[in-house]
């Protein structure tokens, strides 16, 4: 009887390193893969470009492989403790970094039945990340990128997008990351913002940047990175257009368009009441959000509804209600707003909210109510956190502040230390060595 033989496998794209593996594998039994799900990658701080039936249907069709079955966390107790292997076959590549608990778990239940754990040498030259390196350099299609916000938020406990009005501040968002609580952190996605759009273009943010100048600034985004983007639609203009718009954004490859339930000439929300704003009717904003949807052709573009309410002053009750109704009319999600500093009608809204409906995507953008951390966000359950304009916002200053040094000093000299060195911003853009 042969041996049984387990092999732990992403297989985003399988390389040449994988097929090391189960070769290896395969001469010590019947080859059993434990492909990770996307809750499994998740673990990891991982993404994975292809869904799980794509990555299993070219597993299961390599000759080494006789099984294939889900390994849905990162941990692989679960299925070890049902298949008992004789043996567990991994790249060395675990030995140290964040797999070694898993490593140190696996050696552990393969001793409570005699079972080995065999490690083959590890090729960096051909590691996923490395691949995806590659890839990342020759870009990701519309495709890859499209699907990718709704894996994030599936899989994910919470997803960051950072305000990007241009290539050179989404290559910024693209490469950002910090230590922040023993783990690394950084940006899932950019927010392609109309107010800061319009304002580098020197323009008012009253829609006035149309749709095509829009989409070139998206594509010039993304000819140089790979995450996923948000889009801001504004109002979504009349319902006949906003179709048009559906059909091109996800063209394109953006992930989601954000429209807001206002009517008539756009003004910013943070204005609330001190300007004239006028708020759509829920019948009539049902039917654009329906409209949008039936424009689209894939299930991985997002249509997500923001809801003026708060805004506007018009109460709790008045955004809970128009929230049901644009979830029902085919909403993917919905952006609730404030322009308060206090976030206590935001948690209200969410504890209400959550009550009744505890599926559908919640967005917020804490421009206002900026004291509530990531982490009380995922409590109240939050899905998607945007910081909308904060690189238009910290950009300008310091561009003020050189300009002036300039002229008040008759030189540059004295506006260095506001600037990055020219071998630092070079350094930034891709193909640039």
């Amino acid at each position: 009887m042969l041996k049984k033989v387990y092999v732990s496998l992403i297989a985003d794209l399988v390389h040449a390193g994988h097929i090391s593996v189960l070769r290896e594998a395969k001469k010590h039994g019947e080859v059993t893969v434990g492909l990770l799900t996307s809750n499994a990658i998740a673990e990891l701080e991982d993404t994975s470009y292809l869904k799980y039936e794509q990555r299993l249907k070219v597993i299961e069709n390599l000759e080494m492989v006789t099984e294939v079955i889900p390994q849905n966390n990162a941990s692989y107790k679960e299925n070890l403790e049902s298949l008992r292997p004789d043996f567990v076959v991994h790249g060395n590549d675990w030995v140290i970094g964040k797999q070694s608990k898993y490593r140190q778990e696996v050696i552990e239940l393969l001793n409570t039945w005699g079972g080995e754990l065999i490690e083959i040498e590890y090729s960096s030259d051909i590691s996923d990340q490395n691949i995806k390196e590659q890839l990342m350099r020759l870009g990701v299609t519309s495709v890859q990128r499209l699907h990718r916000l709704r894996t994030l938020i599936n899989n994910q406990d919470i997803v960051l997008m950072l305000e990007a009005h241009n290539a050179l501040s989404a290559l910024i968002a693209e490469h950002t990351s910090v230590e922040r609580n023993g783990k690394t952190v950084s940006f899932d996605g950019v927010w392609s913002s109309s107010l800061t759009d319009s304002t580098a273009k020197g323009k008012p943010d009253i829609e006035a940047v149309d749709i095509t100048s829009r989409i070139n600034a998206v594509n010039e985004i993304f000819e140089v990175t790979t995450k996923p983007m948000i889009f801001d639609g504004d109002t979504g203009g009349k319902i006949e257009h906003f179709e048009f718009t559906v059909k091109s954004l996800e063209r394109t490859g953006v992930s989601a368009v954000v429209i807001e339930d206002k009517t008539g000439l756009k003004k910013n929300s943070l204005f609330g009441n001190e300007v004239e704003q006028k708020q759509d009717s829920i019948e009539n904003f049902c039917k654009k959000i329906k409209a949008g949807k039936d424009a689209q052709i894939t299930d991985d573009f997002m249509i997500i509804a923001r809801i003026e309410s708060l805004i506007l002053e018009q109460g709790m009750e008045d955004a809970l209600t128009r929230a049901e109704a644009y979830i029902s009319s085919g909403a993917d999600g919905i952006m609730i707003h404030s322009r308060q500093k206090d976030p206590s009608e935001i948690i209200e809204f969410m504890k209400k909210f959550r009550k009744k409906d505890k599926k559908t995507p919640v967005v917020v953008v804490p421009t206002s109510f900026n004291s509530v951390t990531v982490e009380e966000f995922i409590d109240l359950g939050v899905n998607i956190v945007i910081s909308a304009n904060h690189m238009l916002r910290s950009a300008y200053p310091a561009m003020s502040r050189v300009a002036k040094s300039i002229l008040e000093n008759g030189r540059s000299l004295e506006s260095e230390e506001d600037c990055m060195s020219i071998k630092e911003i070079l350094e930034i853009i891709p193909g640039t060595k």
